[in-house]
């Protein structure tokens, strides 16, 4: 799991940590995540995350300057890169075996079920008699996931090592029809989905009913604050633009601040430690607690929720309806060649559009509707060559209207 080789980065003291790993795209892609600690960090504190912007460009730099000394007959091993054996010492983490976590996931468990009792928020008695189903895509997250639940896990989805996987792995709802169906064949309380590197985590409800990635997040602010109680006033919690508004209603009930930032793990948790949030994460089902990791985890989203429940005594859908509902609309437009600079006018031609809103220009542009209750995010994605309009409003007919104006106020 990526959360899991952050965790051990910072229990070792290492310099940094690498995944190999395409997250939650399909088979046929991979990628690496880089994962750097502090320099400076004391012995054993929570430090290890994502690279900034300016740092994760530097390492692709090297990394290329390298393949191209290789391309060009340099020394090193294939493509002008050394191998692991050549960089230093391997030493591999104890095995599991028979199904049991291994060293290092060990680690990470203890590390949440820790962070739970020193919240108070860890009760396993009366989260015992919680029923859960996991669908861990067959990937990284499945033995972890399945020590963590015990024998609340009535049924396991994608729990083979084979490594592939049995749908589309993004945790959204249109990928996740088994694990719905599942929940309601196994009369289940929840049902939890994680993605491939385990570092996001989607809900269903004990009917079976998928109730959106972004959730996730704000159910375990729940969780957090309101063990916390007076203690979490006047905190912070971090999240980005593109988030819904729901964490902002929840932080209210507790006194706790909101910072929004740029869109990307790197720049929430670059905020997290700059104003020594509380927890921080992203929409997409990304869960930060500082005191496990301050990488997205999904051991530590699942033991939140289950704890919620536990100490609320309530279901997954009563849960979800104490919180004001809002819908989130999404388009992309593709951009013709790859041309950013378009994102760079449609962005331009929103602020002018807006001008009288509260705007906010970190990453594109947001457009925050006080009187409506509602917001628009217009930005140039950051992995592809598209451009994103988000908006979120009480209901969906406001959203998509939302939308069509703006799509207006771009094409002038």
């Amino acid at each position: 799991m990526t959360p899991t080789i952050g965790v051990m980065v910072d229990m070792h003291n290492a310099v940094a940590g690498l995944v190999l790993t395409a997250s939650h795209n399909p088979q046929e892609w991979n990628g690496l995540k880089p994962m750097v600690r502090e320099a400076g960090a004391r012995p054993g504190a929570v430090s290890t995350s994502a690279p900034n912007k300016a740092f994760a460009e530097q390492i692709i730099a090297k990394y290329k300057e390298a393949v191209q000394r290789g391309a060009g007959g340099g020394g090193g091993g294939g493509a002008g890169l050394c191998g692991p054996y050549e960089v230093g010492e391997i030493r591999s983490a104890s095995p599991g075996g028979l199904g049991l976590p291994d060293e290092a996931a060990t680690v990470h468990l203890a590390r949440v079920k820790d962070a739970l009792l020193e919240l108070g928020a860890h009760d396993d008695r009366a989260s015992m008699s919680i029923r859960c189903v996991l669908d861990s895509v067959n990937a990284s997250g499945r033995i972890a996931g399945k020590e963590q639940l015990g024998r609340r896990l009535v049924h396991h989805l994608g729990s083979s090592d084979n490594g592939i996987f049995p749908h589309v792995p993004e945790p959204t709802r249109e990928n996740l029809e088994g694990l719905c169906r599942f929940v309601r064949e196994k009369n289940a309380d929840i049902g939890f989905a994680q993605d491939p590197d385990a570092d996001r985590l989607a809900i269903v409800d004990e009917r079976g009913g998928y109730i959106g990635e972004e959730y996730t997040l704000v159910l375990c602010a729940e969780a957090i604050l309101g063990v916390m109680g007076e203690r979490a006033r006047g905190g912070v919690v971090c999240v980005n633009l593109s988030t819904s508004r729901m964490i902002e209603d929840v932080c209210a009930k507790y006194g706790v601040r909101v910072i929004r930032t740029a869109v990307g793990e790197a720049n929430v948790v670059e905020a997290m430690k700059a104003n020594g949030a509380i927890m921080g994460g992203e929409g997409n089902g990304g869960v930060i607690w500082p005191r496990v990791t301050y990488i997205r985890d999904s051991l530590s989203a699942m033991g939140l929720t289950l704890a919620l429940m536990a100490r609320r005594g309530k279901k997954v859908s009563e849960l979800v309806a104490e919180i004001p509902a809002y819908a989130i609309v999404k388009r992309k437009v593709d951009l013709a060649g790859g041309d950013m600079a378009q994102a760079h006018r449609a962005v331009e031609a929103v602020k002018r559009a807006y001008a009288a809103e509260k705007l906010d220009t970190q990453d594109g542009v947001r457009v925050d509707f006080a009187s409506k209750r509602a917001w628009l995010h217009v930005r140039g994605s950051n992995t592809e060559p598209i451009m994103r309009l988000i908006a979120e409003a009480p209901d969906e007919g406001t959203a998509v209207a939302i939308l069509d104006d703006a799509a207006r106020a771009i094409a002038g």
